[in-house]
């Protein structure tokens, strides 16, 4: 049985101050680090192994995955880092603390801003030192790559290929698969594993630093999911 464990990168900076991070290559905070080896200690007493791992572009989800592999003696493990698992693109908004946007602009906007399917929020300015485009990691992927702004279903937009073309075929095979990412990115992944509404989705949080193992059979139907 092939086993499937998502992490959210442990607390931030940016987490810890209240503020939108989105692309922004914020990194863990003193909690955060803590949480990851956490984690790692966790997937380590139940006894999983991995035979691919997977993380987006950002410091966060890469150091989450660093810290969690160290506890567990397993830093030579496999990974891949694709720009695809980065978080939603939060546009304009990031950088701003959220309570204070939402004194701005009414709590009800920011909540559609943030909660909404398929509402962007307001785009980044194309000038902007925050524009992927300007970033060594997005330059040389394309347009694709350099979002101004991302909807939840843009978001699970650009997760859903890498899903269909890479993680189910190890899956398929027989191999356990670590993937270490953000919150928006995984909650696209679970709405694709779980088949959950646009609505069931937005109600779906998750916490920082918890593995959540999901377990297949040979049609890679779930058998069973659960936090450690």
């Amino acid at each position: 049985m092939a086993k499937l464990v998502l992490i959210r990168h442990g607390e931030s900076q940016w987490n810890l101050d209240n503020r939108f991070t989105g692309w922004v290559d914020v990194d863990l905070s003193a909690k955060g680090v803590e949480e990851a080896r956490s984690a790692g200690v966790l997937v380590k007493k139940a006894g999983i192994e991995f035979q691919s791992t997977y993380t987006s572009l950002l410091k966060r989800a890469i150091k989450t995955h660093y810290n969690m592999l160290e506890v567990m003696d397993r830093l030579w493990y496999p990974v891949t880092r694709d720009y695809r698992l980065n978080e939603r693109h939060y546009g304009a908004l990031q950088g701003l603390n959220k309570e204070e946007t939402a004194k701005k602009y009414g709590d009800a906007q920011v909540k559609i801003w943030r909660r909404s399917f398929d509402t962007l929020p307001p785009l980044l300015e194309a000038s902007s030192e925050m524009n992927p485009a300007n970033d060594i990691r997005y330059k040389n992927l394309g347009i694709e790559a350099q979002p101004l702004g991302e909807s939840l279903k843009l978001t699970i937009d650009r997760v859903l290929p890498l899903w269909n073309q890479e993680i189910i075929s190890h899956l398929k095979n027989g191999e356990n698969v670590l993937i270490v990412a953000h919150g928006n990115s995984l909650r696209g992944l679970v709405k694709i594993l779980k088949n959950l509404s646009n609505e069931e989705i937005l109600e779906l949080n998750i916490p920082t630093a918890k593995p959540w193992v999901f377990e297949f059979d040979e049609n890679l139907k779930i058998i069973q999911d659960a936090y450690l």
